[in-house]
């Protein structure tokens, strides 16, 4: 797993060893970051269920302003931390070490708004759609900002009062669906 452009391009990145995490593969990870480039300049980014943190790197090194990570295991903060320190891109980056629900919770409290929510929950969990709901309910994301989740191909999106899918990208095993506010879209 490499950095694929920008600030940090070409820097390898540490992975957590064994079935703890599924990193984006790096096929996807291009795909989703030549569609959102024109996004991601001077963004707020916020990287939920951050694993190794390759996604949030990745805004990080096309421009990203400022990245949120957000991970409940240990060994995956410790491989975040070295692979910031690794790239050189600690200083625009929060890592919270928490669950996502109390995360959430503690962003809305600070205010914290960002333009771009990476959700790549594990594929088995099905209380991603509450994860969105908790999203909105805390005015997490931006009036013009959207999320981007990553999910099994085998499983469908049900609707999330608030949100619209805006568009998907569809692989054989993983879909990226792209949701934004219902107030702002003008279909």
């Amino acid at each position: 797993m490499r950095v694929i452009a920008g600030k940090a391009k070409g820097h390898k990145l540490k992975t957590i060893e064994g079935f703890v995490t599924r990193p984006t593969t790096d096929r996807i990870k291009e795909t989703l970051f030549n569609i959102i480039s024109f996004d991601l300049m001077q963004c707020d980014f916020l990287d939920l269920f951050a694993g190794s943190g390759a996604i949030g790197i990745e805004a990080l090194s096309r421009g990203a302003k400022q990245c949120v990570f957000v991970e409940k295991q240990k060994e995956a903060c410790h491989v975040i931390v070295e692979n910031l320190e690794h790239t050189k891109l600690q200083q625009n980056a929060v890592l919270l070490q928490k669950d996502v629900s109390e995360a959430i919770s503690l962003l809305h409290k600070e205010s914290k708004t960002f333009d771009i929510i990476f959700l790549d929950p594990p594929y088995k969990m099905d209380w991603a759609e509450n994860v969105c709901r908790e999203i909105v309910k805390a005015n997490l994301l931006k009036k013009n900002g959207y999320i981007i989740w990553e999910r099994s191909a085998k499983r469908d999106v049900q609707t999330i009062e608030g949100l619209k899918t805006i568009k998907e990208k569809n692989y054989k095993t993983t879909v990226i669906t792209f949701l934004a506010l219902e107030e702002n879209i003008l279909c």
